[in-house]
């Protein structure tokens, strides 16, 4: 008899997508937060004045997210990895961005 063996699809690229989600949500949320704690990163982040400080928040998120996605992919391309834990580690960085967009939050800060 023959044995049939499926080869698995290494899931690096799908997880390296999925975690750079986190990562990108991540830094929007650290970025809200932390423009509400300092004039200074308020004023850098303002990349186009009619938005305020919203275009460098979310200009920094996409910059985070892309470089972070490109990064993973070029190392995870090839390889099976432990998708548990990256799913763990993108819903952690999910919630801690979402908690730290929401106004109560950011704006106990000030």
């Amino acid at each position: 008899m023959t044995e049939i063996v499926k080869a698995r699809s290494p899931n690096g690229p799908a997880a390296a997508a999925i975690l750079s989600a986190g990562v990108g949500s991540a830094v929007i949320g650290l970025l809200t937060t932390g423009a509400s704690m300092s004039g200074g990163l308020s004023s850098a982040l303002n990349w186009w004045s009619p938005a305020g400080p919203l275009t460098g928040k979310t200009g920094a998120g996409v910059i985070a997210w892309l470089l972070t996605w490109i990064v993973l992919h070029t190392v995870w391309k090839d390889k099976q990895v432990a998708f548990g834990r990256v799913l763990a580690a993108t819903l952690a960085l999910l919630v801690l961005g979402l908690l730290l967009t929401f106004p109560p939050v950011f704006e106990a800060f000030e």
